[in-house]
């Protein structure tokens, strides 16, 4: 009985090895690559009108309770990698609140709907994250709402393609600053006095702070400069148990590069001179952010900036 048994859960084990196989092969051939659509949005670009569609949903990520009871504080949430992120944590069983612009909404209403099928509750904070009374403001909410906040993930960002620096406005670079890396300092200010030992702040950096790019000039900027942060902050904090680490990823099909592009035609090609030659969806970036949220996985790990670059092994 015992081998008849064994050959049972073997076949079965079999079976279900292939299944699976053969479900990220459909997943993977279901990838958009270039050339991608022509379009183009305004700041700040809405995932309900891109074409196709980001893939956030994770079918094939199964859930095994890495975040639970924690709470997640989300800038940028409700949309791309942001979107993404909130749907894993809650997958994991965190709660998760979101920080999104107010033109935002639709997509914000969206990531709340997939947050409370995975069964956890959400909390939708619109505002502007350069605004250091409205960061100050969503950490009350999010402790008298949630309760807690066990990770903090930096993510709200602005990006705007311009051929040079004669072409990039006083406004525009203030802009950018604020939003990218002011931002990021005010959420960790005002969070830090709230967060325990065992907590975790994650860090959206780019592939262009650690290589630059001629057309982001200032968007690369905060980038490093994000970077840069997250390695300091990760040494001033690991005496207290809190980590903090960042990542980095080349192109991912959101909207903040519909909005930033200059017309519709630029993102055709977007992501095609990656060694995959395709760009990320949200759904593969998020699986790394639950990485380092859960310290099951990451307890040794602090002050890491982790790229994600479809390939390509040249950045750092």
């Amino acid at each position: 009985m015992k081998t008849a048994s064994r050959k049972t859960v073997r076949k079965s084990s079999a079976r279900g090895a292939k299944s699976l196989r053969e479900a990220e092969n459909r997943r993977e051939k279901a990838r958009p690559s270039a050339p991608m659509p022509r379009q183009h949005q305004e700041h700040p670009g809405l995932e309900a009108r891109m074409n196709p569609r980001p893939q956030y949903k994770a079918p094939l990520y199964k859930g095994s309770g890495k975040l639970n009871g924690k709470v997640a504080l989300i800038t940028g949430g409700d949309s791309g990698i942001g979107r993404a992120v909130a749907v894993l944590f809650a997958r994991e069983g965190a709660d998760v609140a979101i920080m999104f612009l107010p033109e935002e909404k639709v997509d914000a209403a969206e990531t709340k709907r997939a947050i409370e099928a995975e069964g956890r509750r959400a909390l939708l904070l619109p505002g502007d994250v350069t605004d250091a009374d409205y960061c100050e403001e969503c950490i009350e909410s999010v402790l008298a709402e949630l309760g807690s906040i066990d990770v903090l993930v930096n993510n709200a960002a602005y990006q705007e393609n311009k051929g040079s620096i004669d072409e990039i406005s006083l406004e525009q670079f203030d802009r950018t600053f604020k939003t990218n890396i002011y931002g990021y300092f005010y959420l960790t200010k005002f969070a830090l006095p709230k967060m325990k030992r065992g907590a975790a702040i994650i860090n959206t950096g780019s592939i262009t702070g650690l290589e630059g790019h001629k057309e982001l000039l200032d968007y690369s900027a905060t980038k490093g400069a994000i970077h840069a942060f997250t390695k300091s902050l990760a040494q001033n904090l690991v005496e207290k148990g809190i980590r903090v680490n960042c990542v980095a990823p080349g192109p991912v099909w959101t909207p903040l590069n519909m909005a930033a592009s200059e017309s519709a035609d630029d993102v055709v090609q977007f992501g095609a001179d990656t060694p995959m030659e395709r760009a990320a969806q949200p759904e593969e970036i998020a699986p790394t952010y639950v990485f380092l949220a859960s310290n099951i996985d990451s307890s040794y790990i602090t002050g890491e900036v982790i790229s994600l670059l479809g390939g390509d092994t040249t950045a750092g």
